[in-house]
């Protein structure tokens, strides 16, 4: 298998696609599927479905084409999903509570332990099984547990202190919805940027080009 830095983000972006397309074939009880057929529900060519999961080893038989249940598992365990990555939530807002009620984050590849926030209101409230603990026990938290990943759901403005707090306490991977640009300060984390506001403007534009 090629290094993963060696395969482009424009594949690893597909590999969740492909992971939850396989996942509903699998719960239809598809058995197998050919690359023709896996392209047309992914809206790609038969081509680069076979040149991306080349990337990984291939997994097909020629004649047979992908078994849908393997194929998943081969993806699942390509994106780390039985890693079980222990998490915590920056904010029980809108965002906070929204992501912490609705998301089947196990499934995902992360348990969810714990979220903080500032405002007196929300600490000692519930978001889905985990009560919102207040942002001042965040390194007294950290010492105690080993936590991977931090998901940042609070305003650009709130993000400068909490973060360099979280990556003196060696937390490196982020899912941030701030807009706060953590790459340009802290050169070797790894983030996942979520703009919402792009992703409307990118419809937007779309539409107004159809």
């Amino acid at each position: 298998m090629p290094k993963s830095d060696s395969i482009s983000m424009s594949v690893i972006r597909r590999l969740p696609r492909y992971y939850r397309f396989l996942s509903e074939l699998n719960d239809q009880n598809v058995d197998k599927i050919s690359s023709t057929k896996l392209a047309q529900i992914m809206n790609i060519t038969a081509s680069q479905v076979r040149q991306d999961l080349n990337c990984f080893g291939g997994f097909g038989q020629q004649g047979y084409g992908y078994s849908v249940r393997q194929l998943q598992k081969e993806i699942e365990n390509i994106l780390g999903l039985n890693n079980n990555y222990k998490a915590i939530i920056i904010g029980a807002g809108n965002f906070g509570s929204a992501i912490a009620n609705h998301l089947d984050f196990k499934r995902l590849g992360f348990e969810v332990t714990a979220c903080f926030d500032k405002d007196e209101n929300k600490v000692g409230t519930q978001l889905g099984s985990i009560k919102v603990k207040n942002e001042s026990e965040l390194e007294i938290f950290l010492t105690g547990h080993k936590i991977d990943a931090a998901f940042l759901c609070i305003p650009k403005t709130s993000v400068e202190d909490i973060l360099g707090r979280l990556y003196k306490l060696g937390i490196k991977n982020y899912w941030n919805f701030s807009h706060y640009d953590i790459n340009a300060k802290y050169k070797d984390t790894i983030v996942e940027n979520v703009h919402l506001s792009d992703n409307l403007m990118t419809l937007c534009y779309r539409m107004n080009n159809r």
